[in-house]
């Protein structure tokens, strides 16, 4: 009997907790080290550097489309010239007189070049694949600075930095969604293309102080890789 009480004791006690596994230790680059290289400074320096890129590019783009804007305009400008350009005085037997030009006529041979060089710099498809490249690598860049944020630090920081990044994302994608409506001729989606893309260059600009200063933080608080 007293065997039994033993060993019904022997399987009540209490069960040992396992030892956890060994594992590869890694070094603590920012917070945890959890995620090792994803939260070192390498990474965390690629998003400044991008977006610098980028917002030079944007300013390249912009030009683009300005140019393209200009072929477009300086027609509407030859246009209402040649409204104003005087007929040509015949004689009696019905020759035209020979006269120099008029300002007129000079202003619209003047824009008449300017637009034949304007057009060899092919604006319009530059513009179309700048703004291409720029929607592309500008989403990109600015999801995966704040996947990179959240592995560095584990959270998001809700303020200027974050809430101005991601009102560019949204205007370059309001931006682009005009493109339909500005290949069909609207004059209404080319002004509001125009004016959402300032607003993102207003935008991005603020952008510069305190990217530098996370990106001070990142060299402060991070290590390499």
């Amino acid at each position: 009997m007293a065997s039994l009480l033993n060993l019904v004791k022997l399987h009540l006690q209490p069960l040992k907790p396992l030892t956890p596994i060994s594992k590869p230790q890694i070094e603590a680059f920012a917070v945890g080290g959890e995620y090792g290289i994803l939260e070192g400074r390498t990474l965390s320096l690629i998003h400044p550097l991008v977006m610098g890129g980028l917002f030079f590019y944007t300013l390249y783009a912009g030009y683009l489309g300005w140019q393209w804007r200009r072929v477009r305009t300086i027609q509407n400008e030859i246009n209402e010239l040649k409204k104003q350009v005087k007929p040509t005085p015949v004689t009696p037997d019905g020759n035209p007189v020979e006269a120099a030009p008029s300002p007129v006529e000079l202003k619209i041979q003047q824009l008449s070049e300017e637009r034949k060089e304007l057009v060899k710099g092919s604006y319009r498809d530059r513009h179309y694949t700048a703004g291409s490249i720029l929607l592309g690598f500008g989403v990109f860049e600015a999801v995966g600075g704040a996947v990179n944020t959240w592995f560095r630090t584990g959270k998001l920081f809700p303020g200027p930095h974050l809430f101005a990044g991601a009102g560019i994302t949204v205007l370059w994608a309001a931006a682009a969604a005009l493109v339909p409506a500005m290949q069909k001729g609207s004059e209404r989606a080319r002004n509001l293309h125009i004016a959402l893309n300032a607003l993102n260059v207003l935008l991005f600009v603020t952008q510069i102080p305190t990217g530098l200063e996370i990106v001070f933080k990142v060299f402060e608080f991070t290590k390499w890789p």
